[in-house]
């Protein structure tokens, strides 16, 4: 037993060896493993002395996928962690008993009649999430944190403004359900070296959603914020000049030190500026200017309206609230750092509610996680309603603030989240640590919405602690949305607008099914449709059959792309590692991934800013690299 199971062979003897009517050994055993017993048990012919009991056990078939918010179940299948625990007294039914009579001395009484109360089976519940849009979330997240060291991990939620269904909800590093208590990759660097009280503790960390557990300073994404408050209450318009004069930097009374206390720009100067313009260059000071005439009550008033003050009641796990300022203690320099997004801590969850807002005509809408329950006995669907909170905005307002997001991307600091063939509005993020808390690092964040007119889908990503040398928004995680709504715009069936091509780098070649023919005939189709061909094989190529492909039946190539062929009996390779191709020309990462026998699939102009595999990841021969190219300039905070 202590080998079949990985059992301590000591305490298991103890148990063999005990007094006791009933030991249990184990619970939860994989099948295979019961198989393994009942084997052991024939060979030994041991037929008595161990049972073993049917009992279920909840299996998370996608393993480490949405993780940080399904959760997971005890032993005793009790939610313990996200979905699973908040959706507990939902999921779990309850069960059936027996009531009848007992006199004082807590005998039964005889004859006295029974009832019995049937066990009711758990319901199910069906999530917002979509799957396939969770999966390329989790995939870009991943790699924007491995890729740029970003030491406290990151957080992206997808969601659809017109409903408040969340689409996706990413927290990385993440863990596998089905072994929610092994430490994930990152964890078990350190772990062996912790005590007791210090793995409880990093375990819970693991398991917590960053979307609503954890707070953080939303920097300039919150500027979107401060923008649609001065334009609802008539403080200024979009686009009249001068404005806004920004030095490089606001200067304050600082009581504390009998000294002025300057609050710079996050760059140089830029001199006199419009709403416009100080949304697309991410203006600190002419942020504080507006502040200033705003001011802290009406600012206030309107944090309440977007439901910054408390929890979106989304239904999911742990979820936590803002931090702000007490209004009274609301001064010069807190009104400053408050008007662009610093100082005080919201959830991304809150965040991007608010965001959604703006895209939705200015209407708050309740986040929706729990789509439906299905009751399991009759069948009967209860569907979670699409809840209204306020209108927090007019639509006037909102048209208006997503004009200026709009220009954010195709002429300001969110120059690299544009998609070909969309419009995309945003905004960067950047905010700093406070300077009595430097190891907190910086955060960087970029939210977008698509497309402009009827948006239908808002994301935030936010990337924590990422090296100082590379840290603002506009730069580290605007190209990590483009990747992003890259596949989840076509994918929920949103029309391209985009009808030019570029026939250079155009896919225009559909590769065709050739397995179960020869390879020399295989070789004779491609080859004729302008392709390279490689073969593995050890047979005669007049005789062998193609018993595999890469890329598969219906990819598309360009001209001279290669296709792997296969022949009967030789396995396909998977042992070829991408290369970077970060800030090289089309022409160059062309050859690059030519070298290695690896094809490429080219969106934009300028140099490459992301790549759907990262650097160094383990491909087959003949895999299509989709890279997306930039111009250079753009980007920031």
């Amino acid at each position: 037993m202590s080998d079949i199971f990985s059992l301590d062979y000591n305490e298991t003897l103890e148990k063999v060896n005990s007094k006791s009517q009933v030991e249990t050994i184990i619970k939860k055993v994989e099948q295979d493993k019961v198989d393994e017993l009942k084997n052991w048990m024939e060979e030994n012919e041991v037929s008595v002395g161990i049972n073993i009991d049917e009992d279920t056990k909840r299996y998370y078939p996608y393993n480490n996928v949405a993780s940080n918010v399904i959760g997971f179940c005890g032993n005793d299948n009790q939610g313990l962690s996200g979905i699973e625990s908040k959706w507990d007294s939902v999921l779990k039914g309850t069960p059936g008993k027996i009531v009848s009579s007992k006199g004082s001395n807590q005998e039964e009484i005889p004859d006295s009649e029974e009832t019995y109360i049937s066990a009711e089976n758990g319901s199910d519940i069906t999530l917002t999430i979509d799957l396939y849009i969770q999966t390329i979330v989790e995939k870009y997240l991943k790699q924007a944190v491995e890729e740029n060291n970003c030491k406290k991990g990151g957080n992206a939620i997808v969601m659809n403004p017109q409903t408040g269904d969340i689409l996706a909800m990413a927290s990385y590093p993440d863990y596998n359900l089905n072994e929610p208590h092994t430490p994930n990759s990152k964890l078990a660097e350190t772990y062996d070296s912790l005590s007791a009280e210090e793995k409880n503790e990093s375990l819970y960390k693991m398991w917590s959603n960053k979307s609503v557990a954890e707070t953080y300073e939303p920097g300039s994404v919150f500027k979107l914020i401060t923008a649609s408050v001065a334009l609802e209450e008539n403080i200024t318009t979009t686009d009249k000049e001068g404005d806004f004069v920004c030095n490089g930097y606001e200067e304050f009374e600082d009581t504390s030190r009998n000294e002025p206390l300057k609050i710079s720009c996050w760059t140089s100067a830029h001199g006199p500026l419009t709403l416009r313009q100080a949304l697309e260059k991410s203006c600190n000071p002419s942020f504080m200017q507006l502040g200033k005439r705003i001011g802290a009550s009406t600012l206030y008033k309107y944090y309440d309206a977007f439901g910054l003050f408390d929890s979106t009641n989304s239904g999911l796990y742990g979820e936590q609230s803002s931090i702000f300022y007490d209004l009274e203690d609301v001064g010069p320099v807190e009104l400053a750092t408050m008007s662009f997004g610093q100082r005080f801590n919201i959830t991304p969850l809150q965040m991007i509610t608010a965001v959604s807002a703006i895209a939705n005509d200015g209407v708050l809408l309740q986040p929706r996680v729990v789509k439906q329950i299905t009751n399991t006995e009759t069948g009967a669907v209860t569907e979670t309603p699409i809840t209204e909170v306020r209108q927090v905005i007019s639509k006037q307002t909102a048209d208006q603030v997503k004009s200026m997001m709009e220009s954010v991307v195709t002429d300001g600091t969110g120059k690299n989240a544009a998609v070909a063939g969309y419009s995309v509005g945003g905004k960067s993020g950047t905010s700093e640590p406070i300077y009595t808390n430097t190891d907190a690092g910086y955060v960087a964040s970029f939210v977008a919405i698509s497309p402009i007119e009827d948006t239908q889908v808002v994301i935030l990503v936010t990337l924590y602690d990422p090296p100082k040398s590379n840290h603002q928004g506009g730069t580290l995680v605007a190209p990590v949305v483009s990747q992003m709504l890259t596949e989840i715009l076509p994918y929920l069936g949103i029309p391209s607008t985009d009808t030019e091509i570029d026939t250079s780098s155009s896919n225009s070649i559909m590769i065709p099914d050739i397995r179960n023919k020869t390879i020399a005939e295989a070789q004779k189709t491609l080859e004729g449709l302008g392709l390279e061909v490689k073969v593995y094989s050890d047979g005669d190529v007049n005789n062998t059959l193609v018993s595999d492909q890469t890329p598969k039946p219906g990819s598309y190539l360009s001209k001279n792309g290669i296709v792997i062929l296969y022949g009967e009996g030789n396995e396909v390779s998977t042992s070829i590692a991408v290369p970077d191709l970060k800030d090289m020309s089309a022409s160059q990462a062309k050859t690059a991934l030519k070298e290695r026998n690896l094809n490429i699939n080219i969106e934009g102009k300028g140099v490459v800013v992301s790549q759907d595999y990262m650097s160094g990841e383990q491909v087959q021969e003949g895999t299509i690299i989709n890279v997306t190219l930039r111009q250079k300039g753009g980007g920031g905070q």
